[in-house]
Order: structure tokens, then C-alpha cells, then sequence
């Protein structure tokens, strides 16, 4: 089964994301369980985390249909130890109110090195990071997410991805997300059907689609391996249509959340009713 929904508001509390993804027609949802942009958030309350987690039940979302996303302030590779630290704190806090909620993944970009490390080195920092605090929480799924590779940011090769999975022990706490505008940005052409069983294929050689545990759906605004990250919707841009043709008729891409990231939320609706379509 396709699972099919968008990066929803936790406005108001994170129980209230679950209405939010039923009233755009999705089996699954992405959601920050704090404010992304900010290094402090007050822990989640008892009420909220029962409240989240009857939402869910009753709504028949299951904790694999459900991909939760850390801050964006977070480097999992940075180059400087009291910066790195701060980082790691904020990683397992973020994989602890996974845990309460009763969700089983974290969604997360890799980190920078910042020009001050090597590519090399700055990926074994951000295993290293990801050994850290999984050593420290218990059960939820660290997914990398493939960037752009804008600016020195890491994760934008599969290379990347293997190369962090590699060096983090516990391979059954370890996963990636695939975003597409981010793949296409990064070089990997999805325009046809031809170039998108080149592209997976790659993956499945480099990373293993044993690894992949969500996706994100994005049309991009920006062009084929400019390294720049701009989502468009879906049917709009210069990625096309291809790519959301073949993985919504790919039994590879069953059973893991695939959401949306687009730019006009007042479309989502219409864009997961037609990724359905497609998949008939």
C-alpha cells in the first residue's frame, strides 16, 4: 500500500496533526514535534502525548505511516566541539519525544561540514553523532534525509548516505528519506522514466532500498544538479511528472510515508488524490 499525505501543522499541539492529514484525504503525515527554528522547547505534557497517541489509533495512522522531522538548526557534522554537542543534545531530544509519542522514526539532514572539515571526515562525524545519541534512546529510527548540496552541506550523493550508514553500529536504527527535488538538484536526473530507473537502480546498489524508510514529494523549481533546494508543486517546475508516475507504480515505494513538501498548501489535497491516481 502507497501511504500518501504532506508535512502538516503541529499548530495548536501535535494532536491536532492527525485531523490536519485526514481532512487532505492522507494515510500518512510529517510533522515537527517542537519549533524547528528554535535550540529550546518545553517538554512535551502528558495529556499531549496521550492525546497524540489516542489521535493516532483512532485515526489508523500506524507509527510507520508517520515521519516526524528534527530542527533545522541542527549539525550533526559540525566542525566545532561545543557547537557539535549542542547539536547532539538537541538530536536525542528530539529522538526522545519521538519515543513518548510512540512514533518510531526522525527524519533529519546530515549536517554541514562548514568548509572547516573534509567531506570525509565530517560524514564519520555525523555517524559518530548518530552513534552518540541512539546509544541513548531506545528504539526510534534515525533517517537521513539526501540534500541539495547547497552551500557545504553533506548527504547530496548516495555515496553520502552509504558512506554515514557505514559507520553507525546498530544498522536496524538507521534509514534514509529521499526527497526528490533534492535528488534532481543534487544531479540525479528523474525527468524520465528511463533516467528514474537509473537513478533508483543506484541507489538500490550504493544504499539498498532495505534503508529506505520514507520519501519526500517535491516538484523543484530549481534546474538539474544546481545544488540549489527549491520545492515547486508537483506538476509544476522542471522535474515533471515522471518520477511521481514511477514511484507511485513501484512496489518498492510500498509501506513507508511518503509526504509532501510542496509550496501551495492549499493544493495538497488535490496532489495526493492524484499521486492515488496514479498508482491504480
Amino acid at each position: 500500500m502507497k501511504y500518501i499525505g504532506a508535512h502538516v501543522s503541529a499548530a495548536g499541539g501535535v494532536e491536532l496533526c492527525v485531523a490536519r492529514a485526514q481532512a487532505l484525504g492522507a494515510n500518512a503525515f510529517a510533522l515537527f514535534t517542537k519549533n524547528q527554528r528554535q535550540w529550546q522547547a518545553p517538554p512535551l505534557k502528558a495529556e499531549t502525548i496521550t492525546a497524540f497517541r489516542e489521535a493516532c489509533v483512532a485515526g489508523g495512522f500506524s507509527p510507520q505511516q508517520i515521519l516526524p522531522h528534527d530542527s533545522y538548526l541542527i549539525n550533526l557534522g559540525h566542525p566545532e566541539a561545543t557547537a557539535l554537542a549542542k547539536s547532539r543534545e538537541a538530536f536525542l531530544d528530539e529522538l526522545q519525544r519521538c519515543q513518548q509519542l510512540g512514533l518510531c522514526y526522525l527524519n533529519f539532514h546530515p549536517g554541514s561540514h562548514l568548509n572547516q572539515l573534509s567531506e570525509e571526515a565530517a560524514l564519520a562525524r555525523v555517524s559518530e553523532s548518530i552513534n552518540w545519541a541512539l546509544a541513548r534512546c531506545d528504539d526510534v529510527v534515525a533517517v537521513i534525509e539526501n540534500t541539495a548540496g547547497q552551500g557545504s552541506n553533506l548527504g547530496w550523493s548516495f555515496e553520502h548516505l552509504a558512506q554515514i550508514i557505514d559507520g553507525v553500529a546498530d544498522k536496524s536504527r538507521v534509514g534514509v528519506c529521499l526527497d526528490t527535488c533534492h535528488a534532481f538538484a543534487a544531479g540525479y536526473d528523474l525527468r524520465t522514466l528511463d533516467g528514474c530507473d537509473a537513478t533508483f537502480n543506484q541507489f538500490a546498489e550504493t544504499v539498498g532500498f532495505g534503508y529506505l524508510k520514507g520519501m519526500h514529494l517535491n516538484g523543484a523549481k530549481s534546474s538539474l544538479g544546481s545544488r540549489v533546494d527549491r520545492h515547486h508543486s508537483l506538476q509544476q517546475g522542471n522535474l515533471g511528472e515522471a518520477v511521481f508516475h514511477y514511484i507511485m507504480q513501484d512496489a518498492r515505494f510500498d509501506g513507508i510515508p511518503m509526504v509532501l513538501e510542496t509550496v501551495e498548501p492549499d493544493i495538497w489535497a488535490a496532489e495526493i488524490a492524484w499521486l492515488r491516481s496514479l498508482a491504480v
